[in-house]
């Protein structure tokens, strides 16, 4: 008996008509994650929805399995990882022109805050 008849493989997406290039860490998540990179008006099936990318999704970016509200939380791992800045619709990319984290006030390091230990 082989591994794959011990071990059933499970397609990534393929419970929910979700593209194989997208992947849903938790059940809870208003995300999907890019496993490798999509192109650009290239279509993708977001839980049987067809979607055209609008923009490269980069590979670990994250884009919208849903639409997201303003004030919404993102949900990542199952836990809130921030929350929408403006209305985010199914397919969309979500990053830090839609989205700011509830737990930092920015997404960048001030060098002028950075103190270097001697």
């Amino acid at each position: 008996m082989s591994n794959d008849q011990l071990h059933p493989v499970q397609t990534p997406g393929a419970e929910t008509g979700t593209d194989r290039r997208l992947l849903l860490l938790s059940d809870k998540d208003n995300v999907l994650v890019a496993c490798r990179q999509i192109e650009a008006q290239e279509s993708v099936t977001i839980e049987g929805q067809a979607v055209l990318m609008s923009t490269t999704l980069l590979l670990g970016h994250k884009v919208a399995r849903r639409g997201i509200e303003p004030g919404e939380k993102i949900m990542k791992y199952g836990a809130p990882i921030g929350s929408a800045t403006q209305q985010i619709t199914a397919g969309e990319p979500v990053h830090v022109h839609n989205m700011k984290s509830d737990y930092t006030r920015t997404h960048t390091i001030d060098k002028s805050a950075v103190r270097v230990a001697r």
